[in-house]
């Protein structure tokens, strides 16, 4: 018996479109994490991008659970003395909502050049509307 490894060439991908009003935001970005991975297929190869293409709607509308809105810490330093940046959701929510959506989803992908490939399927917006109507989308419930 062989073990079966799925070839590039040959990945059928689907467009989901998921739902991010009132879902708590981990749910959301664990389930479009696995739905860009390819997890869900049976032809999941770990080395191999099988995985399809997420488009989440309504990302400021999403939920933090507990006191996380005004209590989480989002950090970045440039390497400069004094460059290091503190930042809220409720901050970053009220600049670029995506960015919630977006840094969720990041962080359970794999960090390397194939989670980078994964990552570009994967398309978030602060409103219910998307530019994605062409590939027909289909609804995904979390």
């Amino acid at each position: 018996m062989k073990t079966f490894s799925a070839k590039a060439t040959e990945v059928e991908r689907k467009w989901y479109v998921i739902d991010a009003a009132d879902q708590i935001l981990g749910k959301v970005a664990v389930e479009a994490a696995r739905l860009l991975r390819g997890k869900h297929k049976p032809i999941f190869t770990p080395h191999v991008d099988t995985g399809d293409h997420v488009v989440i709607v309504n990302a400021a509308k999403v939920r933090l659970s507990g006191n996380k809105e005004t209590e989480k810490i989002y950090t970045s330093y440039s390497g400069y003395v004094g460059g290091q940046k503190v930042e809220t959701p409720k901050k970053v929510r009220a600049r670029r909502p995506e960015l919630l959506v977006e840094r969720a989803v990041r962080g359970m992908i794999p960090h390397t050049r194939l989670g980078r490939a994964q990552l570009r399927k994967l398309r978030v917006y602060k409103g219910a509307d998307h530019d994605q109507e062409a590939q027909k989308p289909e609804p995904y419930t979390v």
